[in-house]
């Protein structure tokens, strides 16, 4: 469905981001645009969310390091994106992150449906592979096609020995186009220095057709860098060249100011607790055991929470706020209600559960958290769990960022529950750590060394220097679509 929003971009806040130690450490740039203004209702990041809920997908010694732009507020929906060199001699483009995807796309020249022009401050960009030295066509017979045809990343027909892809996306948009090889250009970190042009070879899709909303310039990028954990993504590619490691973190700051960090590797923080990863599922799924409100366990029956095909606990950078399995939700409002009957009168708000607050929700509202397998508790304060939707007079109304799924029973965590935090996803080893930070601090990345050593950086100054035209961003007033939203790919799980 469509979703239109004005994105206002007043400027951009430029704060610390991860320096990284290792052999090779990589630093790349990572933007988001966003509005400043709180404009949208609750309902449209709902449908916003449930829109995405129903098209995801599914050693080493370097660490690459993303520059993160933008703020984080529920009412806004903003994009990330960043920029990445492809081919001989290379060439700029500017891509979304996609966490919930795997493939890295980008428009190619004789494109059908592929804009020409962006609303965003960036030159969009056609790859061409026949300009390019070191491209290569990737053909059925090549193993790297035959993992993707695991995957369903790829695809091979009878007529050709062209090895090919076709997504659709869950607002009705599409792309297809062909695989090739060529390298993909990296600023490498050696001895506390940048140097330049390092490259590794990486299998990339190559765009020849776009549908829908991927067609309208004034959301535009050139394409999608899939993140996620088949062997058809960068991180994957990248990791079994030795390059970067298969870990990769994030620390995205809730306050106005924005930002935060992201990195390919691993961040040290002596808080950590990790959790492991439900095996043999696409997304980034873990075992919820429990919900305490004030200490307080609910009265909810954990095999809700269990993973199975309709069910399950997911972590979803791309969902803005949280959702609950519906047998978990009523007892958490509950519980909620409870805890803040003798301070403030719940009121409904468009089938919210809203409260007119006069002071800090810090001083009224009861710290909730969340218990996986593991031991691995995840605390939440109220801010990470409730959003200002608007005020009235001198009162502010807050309202429950979670969400239910009526007739479902799947559990996500968005950017509500995952900012403040420090998230390590450690896909080689099969576990998700977080813990409570200040994302505008810096932090340590481990990787092990070229030597056999693990090695430590303080994470936040190499980044700056290699940050997208910063000066673009200034004063400026974009108007974007509903695509500006996180989006991936609908074929390989439901939740809808």
């Amino acid at each position: 469905m469509a979703f239109a929003a004005i994105i206002f971009i007043a400027g951009v806040f430029l704060l610390p981001a991860a320096v990284v130690l290792g052999a090779f450490p990589v630093t790349l740039t990572l933007e988001r645009a966003f509005p400043l203004n709180n404009s949208f209702e609750l309902s449209q990041l709902v449908s916003r969310d449930r829109i995405r809920h129903g098209r995801m997908l599914q050693s080493s010694s370097g660490v690459v390091d993303f520059l993160v732009e933008g703020t984080f507020d529920p009412f806004v929906v903003g994009l990330y994106f960043t920029r990445v060199q492809l081919g001989s001699p290379p060439k700029d483009f500017y891509v979304q992150i996609d966490t919930g995807s795997d493939v890295l796309w980008v428009s190619c020249g004789s494109c059908n449906g592929c804009p020409q022009s962006s609303g965003l401050p960036i030159q969009l960009n056609l790859f061409d592979p026949g300009s390019s030295s070191t491209s290569s066509l990737i053909s059925c017979s090549d193993r790297r096609c035959t993992v993707g045809l695991q995957s369903s990343d790829s695809t091979c027909s009878s007529q050709g020995n062209q090895c090919a892809y076709t997504f659709q996306y869950g607002d009705g948009s599409g792309t297809s186009g062909y695989y090739v090889s060529d390298v993909l250009h990296l600023d490498t970190v050696l001895g506390g220095s940048v140097t330049q042009n390092t490259s590794a070879p990486i299998v990339f899709g190559c765009s020849t057709l776009q549908t829908g909303d991927l067609t309208k310039s004034d959301r535009a990028v050139d394409g999608i860098f899939g993140f996620g954990q088949q062997d058809m993504s960068v991180i994957s590619q990248l990791s079994s060249q030795g390059i970067t490691p298969k870990v990769f973190s994030h620390c995205l700051k809730g306050d106005d100011g924005g930002g935060g960090i992201l990195v390919l590797g691993e961040i040290i923080e002596p808080n950590i607790v990790y959790s492991p990863l439900v095996p043999s599922q696409p997304h980034y799924n873990l075992n919820l055991q429990s919900i305490s409100v004030n200490g307080q366990t609910l009265p909810i029956d954990p095999t809700i929470f269990a993973t199975s095909s309709n069910r399950g606990t997911i972590i979803d950078s791309g969902t803005t706020l949280a959702y609950l399995a519906e047998q978990a939700y009523d007892p958490f409002i509950t519980a909620i209600n409870n805890a803040v009957s003798q301070t403030v009168r719940p009121v409904l708000s468009r089938g919210n559960q809203c409260y007119l607050i006069t002071n800090s929700i810090s001083d009224i509202f009861p710290q909730v958290s969340l218990n996986f397998a593991g031991s691995a508790a995840m605390v939440l304060r109220p801010q990470d769990y409730l959003i200002q939707q608007n005020s009235i007079g001198s009162a502010a109304v807050w309202c429950i960022g979670f969400q239910k799924i009526p007739g479902q029973e799947i559990t996500i965590l968005g950017d509500l529950v995952l900012k403040d935090k420090i998230f390590v996803y450690d896909v080689a080893g099969r576990r998700i750590g977080w813990a409570n930070y200040d994302c505008s601090m810096s932090v340590n990345v481990s990787t092990t060394s070229s030597m056999g050593k693990s090695e430590f950086v303080n994470a936040g100054e190499l980044s700056a220097g290699s940050s997208l035209d910063k000066e673009a961003y200034k004063s400026l007033h974009v108007c974007l679509l509903a695509f500006l939203m996180h989006i991936s790919i609908l074929r390989i799980f439901r939740f809808l």
